[in-house]
């Protein structure tokens, strides 16, 4: 069922929201003080072409303090309005009923979208997630998708 939606989403806006975050990507990529916005971009733009599937949770290692200011610019800058954007764009998608999963998972892609530093995009099933553990000592969690 999820490559259906994620098929169906695509179609109807994926490709066009993943598109854009992909522009802001390379755009971030061409000052060097914006490339770790440029590499977020990229890693949204991921999500965003194919949502279903997946979730985001935090990277495991904590908001470092650059990451946190780094969240406060991208908010005030770039991350309110892209946020808006994603309520703008779930609300027709809500009209239809095949819409509806569809809206859900534009709705999801808010926080990314609000502070994307700190974060990753990893399956919502399968053996590779593993729940973070904030007492383990840094550099020896296991699991591929906090190291």
């Amino acid at each position: 069922m999820k490559e259906i939606l994620n098929v169906i989403w695509l179609l109807f806006g994926g490709i066009w929201l993943a598109l854009g975050y992909v522009l802001a990507g390379i755009l971030c990529c061409l000052l060097i003080v914006t490339i770790p916005f440029g590499i977020a971009s990229f890693r949204i733009a991921s999500y965003a072409l194919w949502p279903f599937g997946r979730t985001v949770v935090d990277s495991g290692r904590g908001t470092g303090v650059l990451a946190t200011v780094g969240n406060v610019i991208w908010v005030v800058f770039a991350g309110i309005w892209i946020a808006i954007g994603h309520v703008l764009t779930a609300i027709p998608m809500f009209v239809s009923i095949i819409g509806i999963p569809l809206g859900i998972a534009n709705l999801k892609m808010i926080p990314i979208s609000l502070t994307p530093l700190g974060k990753r995009i990893v399956p919502t099933s399968g053996s590779g997630l593993v729940p973070y553990n904030r007492n383990a000592p840094y550099g020896t969690y296991p699991g591929p998708y906090y190291r």
